[in-house]
Order: C-alpha cells, then sequence, then structure tokens
C-alpha cells in the first residue's frame, strides 16, 4: 500500500509540474493573440464580488494562476485521483475528450468547504486558457470589439494570422506525447473557443423568406376589388406571356413571375403594391417579401376567378327570384348580365346569351367536371371552346360577382382560333352563321357522332326529318317526252332522311308599292305560314343555274329546344337586301305537332312550346351597319327582358312581336301533355273529324 501511495503521489506531482508549463503556454498565445490582448486591457464596473475577484485575478501574475490550478487539481481526493489515472489509461481518446470543467465540479461536490478564493474562481467561470469571467462580462467585451472594429482599431489580416499561428502550434501541440497525456486540459480550450463562434453564429443568422409562411399580411387593407376584372386574357403586360402570370390585386394589371428580377417583384418594388395572386394555383403572395398569404377574407376574390356550383345550386337557378348586390352596390340577376362589346362582337353576345338560358345546356357546362375528362388527339384547339365557354356561363350567373357585366374577351379569342379566323372580332358577322359553327364545333369537341345522344347539344337540339326531292321536268317538252324521262331515276321522287339543328323558314318578298289603303306599309305574315313549309305538303322550288328542284319537308322528330331561324337577308351580285316583314308569332303555347304527321306525333309524349329567347336584327343589312339584341325570359322571376350589349332593361312581353325577329329558340312544356300520344292512326282521324 505504501508503494501505491508514493507512486500516486509521484504521479500527481507530474501532472501539476505538465499544467504549469501548459499553462504558461497559454499565457504566451494570449499575449500574442490581439483579441485576447483586448480582453485583458478591458476594465467592467464594480457590480458584485465575484466579479472584482475576477479583475484581481486578471492582474495577478501568471506563476501565482498556474499555483492556484495546481492547488485545485492536487486537492483531489486519492480516491478519484486514482480511478481518473485508470481512466486515461484504459481510453486515452474519451479521456481526450472530457473537458477539465467536469473534474472541478466534481471537486467541488466533493469538498464543499474549500478556500474562498478558488470557490470564487469556480463560480465566475474563469477557464484558465481564456481569462473570461462571466456571461455579462463576455457580451459587454464583445461589444467593445465590435465597436473597435467599426473604429478601425482593429486589424482583420492580423486576426487572420494569429489564427493561422493558433492553428499551427494546435498542429504541432497535438504530434507531441505530452500533449498526448495533456489532451484532457487542452480539450476544455478547444471546446469554449467553439462556443463562442457558435453563439456569434446564432445572433447572426437570418431566416429564409422562401420558408416563411405567414398567416397575417399587414397589406390585406391596400386590396381594391373595384378594379380587379379576371375576364380578359391571363397575359403578363410587360412580356405578353401566359406562363406563371400573377394579378396584381391593388391596380389589378398582370405580371409574371415571383422571384426577383421578375415583372411582379419590380412592380412591387416601384409602386409598392405587395399583394398578388397566382392566376393558376389561386394562391395568394405578398412581394417583395415573397410569403403565402393565407387569410379566409380573399375567398371571394377565388370565388370571382372561378366560380363553382354546386348540384343543388344549379337545379335551383331557375327557381331562384333574389338579386346580387355588386361591389358597386349594383343590383343585378345572375344570369341576366350585359356582355361588354369589345368592337364589333355583337352578334356574337346575343347568341350566347341565349344559349346561356338554355337549361340542360347551362347545367351541363356549369359543372366542370362534365367536360374535362373528355380527351381530345394531341394538338386539338377545339378543347378551348368548351373551355372557355364553361367559363363564360359560370361568371354569367355567378352570384357574387364584383361587377354587373361580363367581358367574354377569352371566349371570343377561343372562337377566332378554333374557327382559323373565319369569325372576328373586329368584323361584325353573321349571328346564324355563328350559331350553325359553334353548335357544331362544339359538338365535335365534346366527340360527338351521328347519334342523337352522343353529346348534350345534340340532346338538346337536333331533330330529323323527311326530306323528299324530285326534278322539275322542262316546260318546252310534249306530254310523251315527259313521260319517258319520268320513268328515269334521275326525275323520280328521292327521300333522304337527315338531322337537323335549326328550322329555316323563308318570307315572302315585300310588296314594291303599298296599296291604297297603306295598310301594307310594313308587310306581316302569320308564323303558322312559315311553319307550314315543314308540314310534310307544301313543296318549295329551289332554282339553279341548271335545272330547278322541288322539296318538301316532313318533320319525324322534335328535339327539347326548337330553334327557328327567318331568313330575313337575300343576297344578289351587287348588294345585300333586308326583308322588314314582320312576324305575329305567339310567345305561349305553339303546338308544333300540327306539323307531324298523325303516326308521328303519336310517338311524341309533348308537342308544345314557349318561346324562351328571341334574337332581333335593327338596322340597314351590311357588316357594322347594324344591331344585334336579344330578348330572354327569366323563369325565376318570369319577366322579359331586352340585352343590348351592356344595356339590361326589362320589357313588356306585348313588345318582342313587333321587333323584327331574327332567331327563335322555343322550349318543350312537359306539363302539356300531348292528347294523341299512344293511339293509333284511325283513333285520331275520329279525334280531328
Amino acid at each position: 500500500m505504501a508503494a501505491n501511495d508514493t507512486n500516486t503521489k509521484q504521479k500527481g506531482s507530474t501532472r501539476a509540474i505538465l499544467k504549469r508549463a501548459h499553462v504558461s503556454e497559454t499565457v504566451q498565445e494570449d499575449d500574442d493573440n490581439p483579441i485576447k490582448s483586448i480582453l485583458k486591457k478591458s476594465k467592467k464596473p464594480k457590480l458584485d464580488s465575484s466579479v472584482e475577484e475576477h479583475s484581481k485575478a486578471q492582474q495577478e501574475p501568471t506563476q501565482k494562476l498556474g499555483s492556484r490550478i495546481a492547488s485545485q487539481v492536487t486537492v483531489v481526493s486519492d480516491q478519484k485521483l486514482t480511478d481518473s489515472t485508470s481512466k486515461v489509461e484504459k481510453s486515452p481518446s474519451q479521456q481526450r475528450n472530457k473537458p477539465i470543467l467536469d473534474n472541478r465540479q466534481q471537486s467541488d461536490v466533493n469538498q464543499p468547504n474549500r478556500n474562498e478564493d478558488t470557490s470564487d474562481v469556480a463560480k465566475s467561470g474563469i477557464s484558465p486558457d481564456k481569462g473570461v469571467g462571466s456571461e455579462k462580462s463576455r457580451k459587454e467585451v464583445k461589444k467593445e470589439i465590435s465597436a473597435s472594429e467599426k473604429s478601425g482599431k482593429y486589424d482583420k489580416k492580423g486576426e487572420k494570422k494569429d489564427k493561422e499561428k493558433v492553428k499551427k502550434g494546435k498542429g504541432t501541440e497535438s504530434k507531441s506525447s505530452v500533449d498526448k497525456k495533456q489532451s484532457p486540459i487542452k480539450s476544455t480550450s478547444k471546446k469554449t473557443t467553439v462556443k463562442v463562434e457558435e453563439e456569434d453564429e446564432e445572433i447572426a443568422a437570418v431566416q429564409d423568406p422562401k420558408v416563411d409562411r405567414s398567416r397575417i399580411c399587414p397589406y390585406l387593407d391596400t386590396i381594391n376589388r373595384s378594379v380587379l376584372d379576371f375576364d380578359f386574357e391571363k397575359l403578363c403586360s410587360v412580356s405578353l406571356s401566359h406562363i406563371n402570370v400573377y394579378a396584381c390585386l391593388v391596380c389589378g394589371k398582370y405580371f409574371q413571375g415571383r422571384g426577383k428580377m421578375s415583372h411582379a417583384y419590380t412592380h412591387s418594388v416601384l409602386e409598392s403594391h405587395h399583394v398578388y395572386l397566382n392566376l393558376q394555383t389561386q394562391k395568394f403572395y405578398c412581394l417583395p417579401d415573397n410569403y403565402q398569404i393565407i387569410d379566409s377574407s380573399l375567398e371571394d376574390i377565388i370565388y370571382v376567378l372561378n366560380p363553382t356550383f354546386t348540384p343543388e345550386q344549379i337545379q335551383q337557378m331557375d327557381n331562384n327570384s333574389k338579386l346580387s348586390i355588386a361591389y358597386d352596390k349594383t343590383t343585378y340577376l345572375p344570369g341576366i348580365v350585359g356582355l361588354n362589346n369589345i368592337k364589333a362582337n355583337d352578334y356574337c353576345n346575343v347568341v350566347l346569351q341565349a344559349l346561356s338560358h338554355v337549361t340542360p345546356l347551362r347545367n351541363y357546362f356549369l359543372q366542370e367536371s362534365n367536360y374535362s375528362v373528355i380527351k381530345r388527339p394531341p394538338g386539338d384547339q377545339m378543347c378551348l371552346l368548351t373551355q372557355r365557354f364553361g367559363e363564360l356561363l359560370r361568371k354569367l350567373w355567378n352570384p357574387r360577382n364584383f361587377k354587373a357585366h361580363v367581358s367574354p374577351h377569352e371566349m371570343l379569342q377561343a372562337v377566332v382560333l378554333c374557327s382559323k379566323k373565319k369569325l372576328q372580332i373586329t368584323e361584325q358577322g353573321d349571328a346564324i352563321d355563328f350559331l350553325s359553327w359553334f353548335l357544331n364545333a362544339g359538338h365535335g369537341a365534346l366527340n360527338g357522332t351521328r347519334k342523337l345522344s352522343s353529346s348534350i347539344i345534340n340532346k338538346t337540339f337536333r331533330g330529323t326529318m323527311k326530306v323528299y326531292t324530285r326534278k322539275v321536268l322542262p316546260v318546252e317538252l310534249s306530254d310523251e317526252e315527259k313521260a319517258k324521262l319520268m320513268e328515269q331515276e334521275e326525275y323520280k321522287v328521292r327521300m333522304d332522311e337527315m338531322p337537323w339543328l335549326y328550322l329555316t323558314c323563308d318570307l315572302p318578298p315585300p310588296p314594291l308599292y303599298p296599296d291604297e289603303m297603306r295598310e301594307n306599309i310594313i308587310p306581316q305574315i302569320p308564323f303558322s305560314v312559315l311553319l307550314s313549309k315543314f308540314n310534310g305538303i307544301n313543296e318549295k322550288e329551289y332554282k339553279t343555274y341548271k335545272d330547278s328542284t322541288m322539296k318538301r319537308f316532313e318533320i319525324t322528330q322534335l328535339p327539347p329546344y326548337i330553334i327557328i331561324y327567318i331568313k330575313r337577308f337575300a343576297k344578289n351580285y351587287f348588294i345585300t337586301e333586308k326583308n322588314p316583314t314582320i312576324v305575329n308569332f305567339p310567345i305561349k303555347n305553339v303546338d308544333f305537332g300540327d306539323l307531324l304527321a298523325p303516326e308521328i306525333r303519336a310517338k311524341h309524349k309533348c308537342t308544345t312550346y314557349d318561346l324562351m329567347a328571341n334574337i332581333v336584327h335593327d338596322g340597314e343589312p351590311g357588316p357594322g351597319k347594324g344591331t344585334y339584341r336579344v330578348h330572354v325570359l327569366h323563369k325565376g322571376t318570369g319577366k322579359w327582358y331586352e340585352m343590348q350589349d351592356l344595356h339590361v332593361i326589362d320589357i313588356l312581353p306585348q313588345m318582342i312581336p313587333l321587333s323584327e325577329s331574327y332567331i327563335q329558340i322555343f322550349e318543350l312544356r312537359r306539363d302539356i301533355p300531348n292528347p294523341t300520344y299512344g293511339k293509333s292512326t284511325e283513333e285520331n282521324v275520329t279525334m280531328e273529324s
């Protein structure tokens, strides 16, 4: 036992000598380092006893400081010292990373009745390599260092040189065998320096703005809903690009991009407009801070951009008579909304307004899921026609719109693109040309075929008829020659069954001079006379430059909605003439069953129709000379409204037949049954007699 005690005492003395040598080396390094020299020169006000003792300890010579540390280490009990030496011998790698502060804390716990000097040093947190006191003094020293850097007293080049010296010194020390034994003491100095650098990094760290997601934006009150208009094409107002377009919610303009050097970013910096909406993803952002805005008060803007309807809302539209209030306090009925005339597109506006009140067509296009699933060939542009028409109908029937009118700009651009510029916005065209092209193109875009149930357009407007055609015999031939010609296949009656979308009614030519009583200044004709063309009995002659043919038409199936086209314009080689004849037509209870044969009429449950839209042409014929307007029945209120571009007024139903009707749409009444439905032809003849 005595031999062991002597060995442990010798080892403790050698460890104390090595520690004194290490303290002297650290003191020399502190003299070379300018940062540590500033720390030594800094003097703090006397706040408490621990700080005073710390300042005194700084003024003591290095030998006393080394002896004090050595005394603290040697005071440790023999048992713990032997345990620590055995640990060093067993695991030198663990002891190399273990700081000396742990030994100091253990000595404080095991020996509470130490001298006051050593306890004060331990409390103040003095490290033998740093010579820095409490956290308060450390922060104040940092402030002085920053002040010296600003004043130019501190040289950054000298700091780099000192750091390189320290690194070189650490590298040489690690190579020596003596430093391996002193690894616990050196690890403390390294760890303390790392802690100070980590604190500096935490102070200087800046959070990435791209990661930030804010739910509260201070610029929401700058949004101006009165200037927001999502009807026009989504193009950047600077680059004219349709990729990644944002709408400024302060001025209503469109800009591209969101990152730095983009048009939206520069606009936000120059004009101080901060709130933007991505028109594709429907997300709000604040620029130039570049964070997403999540706020429930912005849902009305998203609804105006893309209105949506539930099946329950769609079914209740025809029964709704409530007025909606726009942002500018004007009231309007959903569906009875004016369309903007961009230049000369009034012939398109009246057709779109009339089709928007056809119930099956409207209900189909109000739900985007009905036609968004339809697959088209790659590169086909006809799908734009159905998409834009659906967007237009949703905006027309939007009950929460910011304004009481809609601009069909995107819809008309799709029309120009899909028609290959045959239909233009800048030149006035014929409404019936646009209607026939739109129905056929929409039927093709919905992958429709010749079947009547292949698309919603066929189900709504498509009917069938039989056309009987025979060639007229020349007048100058004799009876025998005519009899021979009648036996030829060319002069026999030919029957063709064909579908139709609208019925063309021919007006009689107007009189050249008025009669004596001046009653026929404005000629009139009953509606039943025009429809007699399709009763299957009357024939009409169609002349060509070679010969003439006689045709008669027999309707075999009536659709739910019938479009009547009254042919008012006649073209010749020189001019286009307009027939001003007024058609006297009833508004309600028009029985189209009178045109059908008895056996065909018995197959229809209902044959009574009501007028629901009437398109009128006013003025002289020719492009740009006349104007179009439309009369539409609102089913919720039961009132008639006249719409001409942006002008919307209510009208008496008695005034509608007095106008020069051009296109009419009749709706089937399912509440009035056909009395001859399901009966044989003999019973129908007896009933008629």
